[in-house]
């Protein structure tokens, strides 16, 4: 005879059967593992099929190549060494991608004013110009520390500098540097800028032709 589970009096009467959850985990299960498979596997791998189709090299990570060697890629700025190139805005993360931040440091903050006034005087002494006219970009940190670009008086101002380094004449820099000058995004976001690991590079290529 098969066992019958009892029932309260209070449900017998009420004429009601007791509710049975048999297929409630088979639902959760089915539920986890498509929710896992969708959302966790095939949206990330429609997400990078279309990035790949659509925009292969920012997909990749907008990498710039020399020859067959890859230098750096356009969205992180890294430092140059020496006076024949263009420097990018100071990093507070020591251009470490793995360490993205600014100084996080308020504008009231005395040290933080003090490093300011140090950074102005020494880039006005490497390009040879009065501290007030060097521009906010080359002595301010960026917010993430990789900000691969300069303002156009940012790059102007060291044009001497590069020229006089690497004996190119002075006009010769300034239609290089004209000619890597970004506009505004779209034509209306953000301000005209000068990607400085392009800008380097071309510079090397300008100086090999000679």
């Amino acid at each position: 005879m098969a066992n019958i589970l009892p029932v309260s009096p209070a449900r017998a009467s009420s004429g009601t059967a007791p509710l049975a959850d048999r297929g409630a985990l088979r639902g959760a299960v089915v539920l986890a593992v498509v929710t896992l498979a969708g959302f966790g596997f095939l949206y990330s791998l429609a997400g990078v099929g279309i990035g790949q189709a659509l925009f292969p090299q920012a997909a990749d990570g907008s990498l710039v190549e020399r020859g067959s060697r890859i230098v750096g890629s356009a969205l992180v700025a890294q430092p140059f060494a020496g006076e024949r190139y263009f420097q990018p805005r100071p990093s507070a993360a020591g251009y470490d991608t793995m360490a993205l931040t600014g100084s996080n440091q308020a504008r009231t903050n005395p040290d933080l004013r003090k490093r300011l006034e140090e950074a102005r005087a020494a880039v006005a002494m490497r390009e040879g110009v009065a501290p007030s006219a060097v521009p906010g970009d080359l002595y301010t940190q960026s917010g993430s520390g990789i900000d691969p670009h300069v303002s156009p008086q940012g790059a102007a101002i060291q044009v001497a500098r590069v020229a006089r380094a690497r004996g190119l004449a002075r006009d010769a820099v300034e239609r290089l540097v004209a000619g890597h000058t970004e506009g505004r995004q779209f034509g209306i976001f953000g301000a005209p800028r000068v990607n400085v690991l392009a800008l380097n590079l071309a510079l090397d290529a300008l100086a090999a032709s000679k």
